[in-house]
């Protein structure tokens, strides 16, 4: 749960999940229940080194379903390392044009709501939106699970756990269209990944 946002007035970006591949319905456990999967791309590694979220999005799950989505770049003042912008693809000339965090936050806040959050290495994710929430002097607080944590113990034999790793074992591949490390599409891999290991782990 995030504490009181000043001037969180404004509605959440709901973007209709689109009727392709990642439009599917996964007969998972835990019908009724409501998680939000989320993912940052950011500037660096650390937060604690300055470094700042400039993506992020969030999936939400109702019950055994994917529906509405949030996804937002961000400007920040802050260089983005090399190594990172290697990873994600993102430059300065993207954000240019993008809105600033206390525009960004306090939608991404009412969109989340209190909901448990998933993320897949949900430490690293958690540790940037706390940083940017306490930039505002907000707490950040949501329960969460994490995928990667989860993956390791229910699937020990994988060479790996990354998100791509599991998601192609899990899911029988990953959908054409998907951009590997941008928020949007790293958040509904999670939301995948996490409605099909409920799946197999059953009840309980």
């Amino acid at each position: 749960m995030v504490g009181p946002l000043p001037g969180a007035t404004e509605s959440s970006l709901l973007i209709p999940l689109p009727c392709n591949e990642w439009g599917g319905h996964v007969d998972a456990a835990g019908a009724g229940r409501r998680f939000v999967a989320i993912d940052v791309e950011t500037t660096g590694m650390s937060p604690v080194r300055g470094d700042r979220v400039i993506e992020v999005a969030a999936t939400i799950i109702e019950g055994t379903r994917i529906c509405d989505e949030f996804s937002s770049l961000i400007c920040v003042d802050c260089s983005i390392h090399p190594a990172a912008q290697k990873v994600h693809g993102i430059d300065g000339a993207m954000l240019r044009e993008a809105p600033p965090p206390d525009d960004v936050w306090p939608r991404f806040a009412r969109f989340i709501s209190g909901a448990p959050l998933l993320a897949h290495n949900a430490s690293f994710d958690l540790s940037f939106l706390r940083h940017e929430f306490s930039r505002l002097g907000q707490a950040f607080f949501n329960p969460h699970h994490c995928t990667l944590a989860l993956s390791r113990r229910l699937l020990p034999h994988l060479p790996n756990h990354r998100l791509e790793t599991v998601a192609r074992h899990l899911l029988g591949g990953i959908p054409q269209d998907c951009r590997l490390h941008r928020a949007l599409d790293d958040a509904r891999l999670v939301a995948l990944v996490w409605l099909e290991m409920e799946k197999r782990r059953g009840p309980g």
